[in-house]
């Protein structure tokens, strides 16, 4: 190694890439850490041993940060001054013994070697902390690249974050997180990590970081919990996500857009299902069809010392509207309350270039005019100018809320329109819309009947004469 020190703390974070937490379903609100021993440096160049019997031996490219003075108590603008060099990093994990390490990757990740550092160091100096990139090769084809625009908590935040509790070191490293696309490796892989900045003048990179697994010969005695896999963990290590149990095709959501929510609600209703309707909220577009999944957000009554600690940085509001995906709808519950606003013009916009098919919120809205202008449309509970402190503090995403009077889950299927908002559980939406669908054409099939001059009694609902009339006028069609 070039210029390494041999650390006296190696500091790990769990999740610090978007696409990695969107990889793993989970986008955590703040930083969290875990230790690596400093006898799990390697050099380039060298070989990694996958114990014997174990399975999964995954990679995972990082930059890592050297601390180049003692540092305690600084603030997230003055963390990254602290930073003497950044170089690669590979964070080796063996997946085979999470179960045994019960959350703390001592095994997991402490083994020797499982933390090659270099080949060369970059000064922090000469280096903007918001244009550094990482890529990992598995023998020879690209497999990560993140950049560090994608971070979760920037590097100042990070130093600032452990600096309140722990003197940071010279030579301490810190191993920022690794980007999607970690996966697991095998005994004749050569896995390789480089970090640089491609935008700075001349470029400068670490080179590559290079590590051999090779195949342990030395089996687990039995004084010690045994290396044990499920698909749970296959499923992590291998960097695969979690199957969705439902997707919200175009097909589908084609056709949901084809039938008003009325008639939905009525398919709906005949299935037991009379909560699912969101209520009392006012569209900025009241001609536009709405149709998603929902993401949820959540704001609880503000209390100040809640809100000191929730509410400022990139706290669940901001995270919400970043992440939220093409197609979706953001759905936010804020009580009914109309004190405040509750998103406003800049996040809507956010929520807009995401390719977000909607947002509802059961509170207030700021910059009305400005949001009903944009695109997407928002169904609110009315205009206010103050502030979201106000009133809330921005909770947690992703979880069970209710808004508008409705329970709503993340991924439930949202369809709006002029009539109102409805919910409607994944599981039931194919059979929902094909029966709505259906209904519609009937209803079509009796407006003419009665323009016609035909009495209702017996055609709405249709006796079973009518019924063969219609049947026969479906096949003319």
């Amino acid at each position: 190694m070039t210029d390494i020190p041999r650390p006296g703390k190696i500091i790990a974070v769990h999740l610090n890439y978007r696409s990695r937490a969107a990889q793993r379903g989970r986008t955590p609100a703040q930083p969290s850490y875990f230790f690596k021993p400093s006898s799990s440096i390697a050099e380039s160049g060298g070989e990694l041993e996958r114990p014997a019997g174990t399975e999964l031996l995954a990679f995972e490219g990082e930059i890592a940060l050297i601390i180049g003075r003692p540092t305690r108590r600084v603030s997230p603008e003055d963390g990254w001054a602290a930073v003497s060099g950044v170089t690669a990093a590979n964070d080796f994990g063996l997946y085979d013994l999470r179960a045994a390490d019960k959350g703390s990757n001592v095994r997991s990740k402490g083994g020797d070697g499982f933390t090659p550092l270099g080949p060369a160091v970059l000064p922090a100096a000469d280096l903007n902390a918001d244009a550094l990139r990482v890529r990992t090769w598995l023998n020879g084809d690209l497999v990560q690249e993140g950049t560090t625009d994608d971070l979760l908590f920037p590097f100042g935040r990070l130093v600032a974050d452990l600096s309140q509790l722990m003197t940071l070191e010279p030579g301490d490293v810190i191993l920022t997180g690794t980007p999607a696309g970690s996966s697991v490796t095998v005994p004749g892989d050569t896995v390789e990590v480089e970090v640089d900045a491609p935008r700075a003048p001349g470029a400068p990179t670490t080179g590559r970081l290079v590590t051999r697994i090779t195949e342990g010969s030395i089996p687990f005695g039995d004084f010690g919990t045994k290396p044990s896999v499920d698909d749970h963990q296959r499923s992590e290590a291998y960097g695969t996500p979690p199957e969705p149990s439902f997707t919200l095709t175009d097909e589908l959501r084609a056709k949901l857009a084809s039938v008003a929510t009325a008639t939905l609600s009525s398919q709906l209703r005949k299935r037991g299902l009379d909560n699912v309707s969101i209520d009392g909220l006012t569209p900025t577009r009241p001609g536009a069809r709405v149709v998603g999944t929902a993401r949820t957000l959540r704001y609880i009554p503000n209390r100040e010392d809640l809100f000191a600690s929730h509410g400022g940085g990139y706290n669940a509001q901001k995270r919400a509207f970043d992440s939220v995906a093409p197609g979706e709808v953001l759905v936010i519950e804020a009580r009914g309350e109309r004190g405040s606003g509750t998103v406003g013009d800049v996040l809507a916009l956010r929520a807009q270039v995401n390719g977000a098919a909607g947002i509802v919120t059961d509170g207030g809205v700021r910059d009305l005019a400005v949001v009903a202008s944009l695109g997407i449309p928002t169904y609110h509970n009315g205009p206010h100018p103050a502030v979201l402190g106000h009133k809330h503090v921005p909770w947690d995403t992703d979880v069970t809320i209710a808004c508008g009077g409705a329970a709503v889950q993340p991924g439930d299927v949202i369809v709006g329109d002029a009539d109102g908002l409805l919910v409607i559980p994944p599981a039931l939406v194919e059979e929902v819309v094909t029966d709505a669908i259906e209904q519609e054409r009937e209803e079509e099939f009796i407006a003419e009947q009665v323009a016609a001059g035909h009495p209702v009694d017996g055609l709405f609902p249709m006796n079973a004469e009518w019924r063969e009339r219609y049947r026969a006028w479906q096949t003319q069609r």
